[in-house]
């Protein structure tokens, strides 16, 4: 059980909860503050005509709107109506968990004035596994994820679908099931629940965790390159990185070293003075990419321990601010970088796979005995090639667009979901490509027997050689490939997070 209460959430915590299903709580000092948020609101709208943007008011450009009071719960269920305008795909179920567990943890504060009810009903919907549908489009990534996290918030409502045990079904019968009536939304709830980061920060905080972990394995994974291509590992030596001082360089030259100290090939004698950049440049690149998801995570970690709607409620100070906490910059800027520096990652991956098929170094053309009556790995390589492409294209950074809404009053937008959804398409990619290095650096090192690799390598290879054979002559290659993504996803789980 995990308590939500003012306790800084951690990337590796976040990883724990997931990977144990843990289920939440509200700590009591999280329902004191939301109730003592709650309680300074309805005494304020009581006792005072004050007009407060989005309590008693419409909302953007109809913020001059004045809402009666016997109005304002109907005003916040027709904000989540309206506001529900997803389309295209539907988000992926654990990015919408976890859009559920952010939505929880920034409501949990008490600056947002919900009722502990409102909350709780997130927390039941997030135990019992019950994740409603999201759709990718319709954010802007400014006034918040309104179109997102409307979608995310109709069930709580009865309205909408939701996905429960296994199946796609309306709200309003999971809700009957377990004997639940409709939340009904006091002043204020709706624009908790719809302002904020939430369909951001949960892709982001997926693509974090994501690529960390394929950075790390792109390292086992050019390491493994290296030998098979009878690489040199003098690029590799502690003093080169230390005179150039990059964390992620040094970081990178080091997990290279130590994944082939005790190799046979590495220590030979090389008739090569040096290797092309995609081997020679690795600590540079891979640890570039290092320093850019270490930034990230700098980013995401404010975020997913902050405040994200709008107006923010200060009961101790008495005061009710509308500003812009919504606004998605510091992300947009961060997801697009974070998709430039993985891209990297699979675009010299793919030229490292070019290599080992080019028939140099005394590995036989694209791989197999026979060239020519075979064509071996060669159809593999022209796939990275064309996910390399692919992702060179989706790069183009969402950050530097912006459209104006709500006739101008939301006037810059940081189209910081359009950059979330990108990066995310780009990381799986980036698996795909790191496959297919994979796939060819196996079959690669098999020509270098017998000398062997590295204890730590040949135990990679025993344990990959049970799901794909050594390749003799053309077979059907999609599903080796397929099976070269699936054993990456079980080296992931090895890996620690330490960002």
């Amino acid at each position: 059980m995990h308590k939500i209460d003012n306790e800084k959430l951690t990337f590796p915590k976040v990883q724990e909860l997931f990977l144990n299903n843990s289920k939440l709580e509200l700590s009591s000092d999280s329902r004191k503050r939301i109730q003592k948020c709650r309680d300074y609101l309805d005494k304020k709208m009581s006792s005072e005509k004050e007009i407060i943007y989005g309590i008693n008011t419409g909302f953007g450009s109809l913020c001059n709107h004045i809402i009666s009071k016997n109005d304002l719960k109907i005003l916040q269920k027709n904000l989540v109506v309206s506001h529900a305008c997803g389309m295209g795909e539907e988000v992926p179920r654990e990015i919408v968990k976890l859009m559920l567990f952010l939505k929880i943890q920034s409501l949990s504060y008490g600056n947002s004035g919900v009722q502990v009810a409102t909350v709780q009903r997130l927390i039941d919907f997030y135990n019992n596994n019950i994740i409603p549908v999201v759709y990718r489009q319709g954010s802007l990534g400014a006034s918040g994820d309104l179109a997102p996290l409307a979608h995310l918030s109709l069930p709580l409502l009865g309205l909408g679908e939701v996905y429960f045990e296994n199946k796609k079904q309306d709200a309003k019968n999971v809700l009957k099931r377990f004997n639940w009536k409709p939340v009904e939304l006091h002043s204020k709830e709706g624009l908790a629940l719809l302002n904020g980061t939430q369909f951001m920060s949960a892709y982001g905080v997926y693509c974090l965790l994501k690529s960390y972990k394929l950075s790390e394995i792109a390292d086992i994974i050019a390491a493994l390159s290296i030998d098979a291509y009878d690489g040199r590992i003098e690029p590799f030596h502690e003093l080169i990185q230390k005179i150039r001082q990059h964390k992620g360089q040094l970081q990178t030259s080091q997990n290279i070293n130590r994944i082939l100290k005790g190799s046979q090939i590495t220590k030979r004698k090389k008739e090569h003075i040096q290797d092309p950049y995609s081997f020679r440049c690795i600590p540079q690149v891979h640890g570039a990419a290092k320093d850019a998801v270490g930034y990230v995570a700098y980013v995401f970690l404010n975020e997913i321990n902050a405040v994200t709607d709008n107006p923010t409620i200060f009961p101790d100070e008495d005061l009710i601010i509308s500003a812009g906490n919504f606004h998605g910059q510091p992300l947009a800027l961060a997801l697009d970088f974070l998709s430039i520096a993985v891209a990297e990652l699979g675009s010299i991956s793919e030229r490292r796979t070019y290599q080992l098929i080019s028939g140099k170094r005394g590995l036989p053309s694209f791989l197999v005995a026979k060239p020519g009556l075979n064509s071996g790995f060669m159809i593999p390589q022209y796939t990275a090639a064309s996910i390399v492409s692919q992702n060179k294209q989706l790069c183009t950074p969402s950050s530097i667009d912006s459209m104006e809404s709500s006739q101008e009053q939301e006037d810059h937008v940081s189209m910081g979901a359009n950059a979330a959804t990108k990066a995310y398409e780009v990381i799986m990619n980036l698996e795909k490509i790191l496959a297919i290095e994979l796939f060819n650096a196996m079959q690669a090192i098999e020509f270098r027997r017998p000398a062997k690799t590295s204890p730590y390598l040949e135990k990679i290879i025993k344990e990959f050689r049970k799901k794909v054979d050594f390749i003799e002559t053309d077979v059907v290659m999609y599903d080796k490939m397929q099976a070269s993504i699936y054993f990456i996803r079980e080296l992931e789980k090895n890996i620690e997070i330490k960002i």
